[in-house]
């Protein structure tokens, strides 16, 4: 079920309704929003929804089991165990194809010709996002951070369905207290909730669409056909794009989770405004960047193990954060690029403190610089994202060096939207609280006035029908 629907407008009326006259009898109202976050997975195909109730039953069962075994040996042994079952159904539906081709691929070139059969699974949505937080939850308690939560509690934590798809991934210590706590309609932020609503829907219903019509979606699909100047705006494009389709999403589920009495922790701090690759993760995706420090790139050492050690862990963590977009060598290619380029960062902020000079250079011009080069550096990296295969990637990198002619593609609308989309990152903060405020200061009419002129602008402006959002397939 996608946010910008009539499907989904309906569906939560109703869950909103049901939701705030339950607030009363705490179990019937987690029992109903198990039920409706289950409606709401089901949409997309009901067969996958005893695949989220499997990953919730393993989570908790293994989060107990680590919480009542004595003796460090053991708890570790346990806590082995209960993230291979948990990590078990994502790694069969995600990867299993990609390892097996691949395996028989090396085996092939080596002479040697093995029959494995090829399940070519449907790709359960959302399964990364309920899986990632179902690990959060069993290591945290492991880690004595957390106390098993009720069965209920938990099976409501990982299925709430404003996070269930596409995120944000938010830590049991930051939504199972709100479970287990009685919410007051009287205290609900609908002003932000509103703003944040309306804007992720512009994002993805107006920018994005446009966006990939326009010139990402031919580009990507035959470069060779492309021109430079086009292959160049559609990867500009493509930048666009998916930043305004996924945080747009994420405006929208944490704007849906407001109006419910939940707050869900910020996922997108202007990131193209990032002066280094390590910058930009601070503001991209903000919650797989913490999961990918606090559960992959700690325990792997850190930067406790010396500074080869903290380089290679650096690209280990993103080489992973690649591949859990998704099993291919153009996503694993995207996360070396990340983790390659943080290391070189990194480098060179070490050796310029070691000179006696600020980690970073601070005047005006090297700001400019550092934003402009951190900028296409992300871009080179959608490239790969973005393509079908390596060689669509090649052939983009090539051609926007070779390939000169004309650029129908590139229309002044085109250059507009981008320009729109990267530009709003640079606004002061403060311009979206003070929106914020006014709507908040207008009478009850007047905001719904507001809202239907904004909503009319959105559905004018967009096109018929609305693509699901990207982040769906990871």
């Amino acid at each position: 079920m996608l946010f910008p629907t009539t499907d989904f407008a309906i569906f939560f009326c109703v869950v909103f309704l049901g939701h705030w006259l339950l607030q009363p009898t705490p179990t019937r109202w987690k029992i109903f929003m198990v039920a409706a976050s289950y409606v709401f997975y089901g949409w997309w195909d009901w067969h996958y929804v005893w695949l989220l109730a499997a990953s919730s039953a393993i989570a908790q069962v293994g989060a107990v089991a680590v919480y009542r075994t004595n003796g460090a040996r053991a708890r570790r042994l346990v806590l082995a165990l209960a993230l291979v079952a948990d990590l078990g159904l994502l790694l069969y539906y995600k990867y299993y194809d990609f390892f097996v081709s691949n395996v028989l691929n090396g085996l092939h070139i080596a002479g040697i010709d093995v029959s494995l059969p090829l399940l070519k699974l449907v790709f359960p949505v959302g399964i990364s996002f309920y899986t990632f937080m179902g690990i959060s939850y069993i290591v945290d308690v492991y880690r004595r951070e957390l106390v098993p939560a009720k069965t209920l509690d938990l099976f409501v934590y990982l299925s709430f369905f404003p996070h269930l798809v596409a995120g944000p991934i938010v830590r049991g210590e930051e939504l199972i207290p709100q479970i287990r706590t009685r919410r007051d309609p009287r205290r609900v932020d609908v002003g932000r909730a509103a703003h944040l609503i309306l804007g992720g829907l512009f994002k993805k219903v107006v920018i994005s669409s446009f966006v990939a019509s326009a010139i990402v979606t031919p580009v990507f699909n035959d470069p060779g056909r492309h021109s430079a100047l086009e292959i160049l705006f559609a990867i500009y494009g493509f930048a666009v794009q998916i930043y305004a389709d996924f945080s747009g999403y994420t405006d929208i589920a944490i704007g849906v989770a407001l109006l419910l009495g939940f707050k869900f922790p910020q996922n997108f701090d202007r990131p193209y405004t990032a002066r280094s690759l390590q910058d930009f993760w601070r503001r991209w995706h903000m919650t797989l960047s913490r999961w990918l420090r606090d559960y992959v790139y700690i325990p792997l050492g850190g930067n406790r193990r010396g500074t080869v050690r903290t380089y290679v862990n650096i690209v280990l963590a993103m080489l992973l954060g690649g591949l859990w977009h998704g099993a291919g060598w153009t996503f694993l290619a995207w996360g070396g690029i990340h983790g390659v380029g943080q290391a070189v960062g990194r480098w060179r902020r070490e050796q310029r403190v070691r000179r006696g000079l600020p980690a970073q250079a601070d005047d005006a011009r090297s700001r400019v610089w550092q934003c402009v080069v951190t900028f296409h550096i992300v871009c080179l990296g959608w490239v790969f994202f973005r393509a079908d295969t390596f060689s669509t990637a090649i052939t983009m990198l090539t051609r926007v060096f070779t390939a000169w002619g004309s650029f129908p593609l590139v229309t002044p609308l085109v250059v507009l939207a981008i320009a729109v989309g990267i530009g709003l990152q640079f606004l002061p903060r403060g311009a979206g609280e003070r929106v914020v405020a006014g709507f908040t200061h207008l009478r009850p009419a007047l905001q719904g006035v507001a809202v239907g002129v904004v909503l009319f602008v959105i559905t004018a402006m967009g096109p018929q029908g609305v693509a699901p959002f990207i982040y769906y397939q990871f």
